[in-house]
């Protein structure tokens, strides 16, 4: 195995540097990815894994001045390494979060809830009434997009891949505010636009799995509707119908949250609106945790193998 736990020195604490305790940290596809070395970022090795969590601040560089002991961060960027029990880490790498919103959510917070929003709202401006059609309903962005679309008022098409507990994924989704749940073989059946009565064709599409289902989808978008994928699940390219771009000229958009992070290094103020935004919906009831199941971090072993299953409706997090 690729993986061991191992006891390490706490580095000095430097006047830039905060000393974090971490409390729970998920596994992500992306973290596996990059452990497999197939994803677009690699850690120069030895290397701590993990890209999301929370932690709290146990102590504080004389100069850090926006943090301290007490608080809880979560990482500002990816590459943080959070499947440790502490660190010491450069101020600038850290965000502050509330500490009144419930540990699970801060600690699954800074990646699949910001790349809904992100998607939700920088791609196509949607108003109360239009609705949004998305693959991979089920993952943690996915619930993420079901919840913060709900709460603008924006009605969403869910798809997911046919499965032997079906009935009880669809209920789950509903009870978080899904207008409609169904299959990719839905997708290319006629009763689809019985859908189409009661919710407008969507003007967004949010795809991560790629393959048969992205095309089945597109077909179902807004005339100049945009696509945006952010994730291969299936690892098949998407394949776009010619008359689909003459037609009905429909944009095919890809978004990246590392790459919107690193572009808005420099632009705090728009980092901290969306930050506001979600952790108001936290507080709301309107945005939740995934569903998660919660494993201390010395089996990690059995977490990894859970993370890497097939249909996987749970989100393992380590609790540190």
């Amino acid at each position: 195995s690729l993986f061991r736990l191992k006891d390490l020195e706490v580095a000095k604490l430097g006047d830039s540097d905060v000393h974090v305790k971490m409390l729970a940290a998920p596994i992500n596809p992306a973290d596996i990815n990059m452990i497999q070395g197939t994803y677009a970022i690699l850690s120069p090795l030895p290397a701590v894994g993990g890209n999301e969590g929370v932690g709290e601040v146990l102590e504080v560089g004389q100069r850090v001045a926006a943090l301290k002991p007490g608080d809880w961060v979560i990482p500002a960027d990816t590459g943080l390494g959070t499947w440790r029990t502490q660190g010491v880490f450069p101020e600038g790498m850290l965000l502050k979060v509330p500490s009144d919103i419930p540990v699970l959510c801060a600690a699954t917070l800074s990646v699949n809830p910001c790349t809904a929003y992100r998607m939700l709202t920088d791609f196509e401006t949607l108003t109360p009434g239009d609705s949004v059609i998305q693959n991979a309903a089920n993952s943690g962005v996915g619930q993420a997009v079901i919840q913060i679309a709900k709460a603008f008022g924006i009605k969403t098409i869910n798809v997911v891949r046919d499965r032997p507990d079906l009935p009880k994924l669809v209920e789950r989704l509903m009870a978080l505010g899904a207008d409609h749940v169904i299959t990719e073989e839905m997708l290319r059946k006629p009763e689809i636009k019985d859908i189409f009565k009661s919710v407008p064709k969507p003007r967004l599409a949010l795809n991560c799995v790629g393959g048969k289902s992205t095309t089945e989808m597109l077909r179902h978008l807004q005339p100049k509707g945009t696509m945006v994928t952010y994730g291969g699940m299936a690892k098949q390219p998407v394949m776009v119908p010619v008359s689909a771009f003459i037609f009905r000229d429909v944009q095919l958009r890809g978004f990246w949250m590392t790459q919107w992070k690193k572009d808005h290094a420099q632009d705090q103020e728009s980092v901290a609106s969306m930050m506001d935004a979600l952790c108001q919906l936290i507080r709301e009831g309107q945005l939740t945790a995934p569903a998660c199941t919660e494993v201390p971090l010395q089996d990690y072993k059995a977490a990894l193998e859970a993370a890497m299953k097939p249909f996987t409706s749970s989100k393992q997090i380590l609790l540190l």
